[in-house]
């Protein structure tokens, strides 16, 4: 596939809203509850002015300019802050394919659309929209802005997720680093949004858990997106044969045959999937089981429906 997100596959989410459960750092005239009021300092764009509206926030020096009234919008007037955080790691790149499909993505490409259409979301209500990906440290962590141009750059760095070039053999996971390093970076309060395979070392599900924690110590609102391909990953569902399985993280290597292991396998996973979902729930995450196969539509759409009628 190319190495840039189709816009077309996101049309579908312009009539979808994405609402704040808790109270969120913005303005209380918007669509989401907030603790503030007024006008920041940071001016965002311009929008034009419709009549009835107070002119104090007119740009006069543009309409000298142009004869055309335009009011300036600052971040303050942003409804939500919303921080998106991707897990860019070489277990996301799983399925490896020389050139991903939409059609049939593999893990990344699925986050990478998963999380465009909820980008488009926040942009379509005037909210302020962060990016951070992250693998065994922070590789990116941008302001939360609601302007076009801003929308135009993560769509930019998400693509740059798509080139099969850049992908590491060195690009291990830390997931609790690297959360920790994120949950204080974010210094306003916003609805946090992950999207993880949480492939770490089971042995450290209490120190996971303990950043995601950290997160919702800070009154940020979490939804983690666990993104697997439940097919191979949960229930080992290939033929019958000797594999060499590979691990796209350390490159150790396992010559074996799925039927020597399968139900075994299939009874770890399943424990420690209901371990995470159970955890979520004890902590107020709200837990999304992200299966690929299912596409990136098939995932968000019925959450966005699910969270509106919830709301």
């Amino acid at each position: 596939m190319s190495d840039s997100i189709d816009l077309s596959r996101l049309q579908q989410f312009k009539s979808l809203e994405l609402l704040a459960k808790q109270v969120v750092e913005g303005t209380i005239t918007g669509l989401h509850k907030s603790p503030f009021h007024g006008f920041s300092v940071e001016f965002a764009e311009h929008r034009q002015y419709n009549s009835g509206e107070p002119t104090r926030h007119i740009d006069w020096k543009l309409f000298g300019r142009t004869d055309k009234m335009f009011v300036k919008r600052y971040e303050e007037e942003t409804n939500l802050r919303c921080r998106v955080i991707i897990d860019c790691s070489s277990s996301m790149y799983f399925p490896r394919m020389e050139t991903p499909s939409i059609v049939a993505p593999n893990k990344i490409v699925f986050s990478i659309y998963a999380a465009a259409a909820l980008i488009s979301i926040m942009k379509k209500q005037r909210d302020a929209t962060g990016l951070s990906l992250f693998t065994n440290k922070v590789e990116l962590h941008t302001h939360a802005k609601s302007s076009s141009v801003h929308q135009k750059y993560l769509f930019t760095e998400l693509e740059k997720l798509l080139d099969l070039k850049s992908l590491s053999k060195d690009n291990n996971t830390d997931i609790t680093k690297s959360l920790h390093s994120i949950a204080e970076m974010i210094h306003k309060r916003s609805l946090v949004i992950i999207f993880s395979d949480m492939l770490d070392d089971t042995g450290k599900l209490d120190e996971m858990f303990s950043a995601l924690q950290h997160l919702k110590h800070y009154k940020h609102e979490v939804i983690l997106f666990h993104v697997t391909d439940r097919k191979v990953e949960e229930e080992l569902d290939i033929d019958d044969r000797p594999y060499k399985f590979v691990d796209m993280e350390t490159g150790e290597n396992l010559k074996l045959n799925p039927i020597e292991i399968r139900e075994k396998y299939k009874s770890i996973m399943s424990k420690a999937k209901h371990n995470l979902e159970m955890r979520c729930g004890r902590y107020n995450i709200d837990y999304v089981e992200a299966d690929i196969n299912k596409g990136f539509e098939g995932i968000i759409l019925p959450y966005l429906l699910k969270r509106k009628k919830l709301h």
